[in-house]
């Protein structure tokens, strides 16, 4: 089957000269203009006409609304008195004794490093090891 589909590499390409065709056609279009601008008559001034005057309307009186009577207060009702809440009481507990942690000393004594073994500058060539040869026996004729 064919391949259908647009390379995502042609895409962008085709927006680029899209743009830069448009762009250049614009440019050359106003360039045009403005070269060859034609001398116009000038058009007579046409009188506008006046509109009728429209009558003043009433002005519309808002009727005004009643006053609502004013209601006496009421008193709230009392609430009963809450009896006050007590918290019951904790018992103390003994106080923790935190042990105390031995004393370190403030030298600490010093760590031997061990001397790493030397190692020789010369080293000898690495050599390849020998493959043993096999001696295949050729056939001789006899006559």
């Amino acid at each position: 089957m064919a391949y259908r589909r647009i390379p995502n590499i042609v895409l962008p390409f085709l927006v680029l000269t899209f743009c830069f065709y448009i762009n250049t056609v614009m440019v050359a279009e106003a360039r045009h203009l403005l070269e060859t601008t034609p001398n116009f008559p000038k058009v007579p001034e046409i009188p506008k006409p006046e509109l009728p005057k429209m009558p003043e309307l009433p002005k519309l009186e808002i009727p005004k609304i009643p006053e609502v009577p004013k209601l006496p207060k009421l008193d709230a009702p009392k609430l009963p008195e809450l009896p006050k809440f007590e918290a019951p009481k904790v018992p103390e507990l003994p106080k923790f004794e935190v042990p105390k942690f031995p004393e370190l000393p403030h030298e600490l004594p010093k760590l031997e490093i061990p001397k790493l073994p030397e190692i020789p500058h010369e080293l000898p060539k690495p050599t390849l090891p020998t493959i043993p040869s096999f001696n295949i026996p050729t056939q001789t004729t006899k006559p």
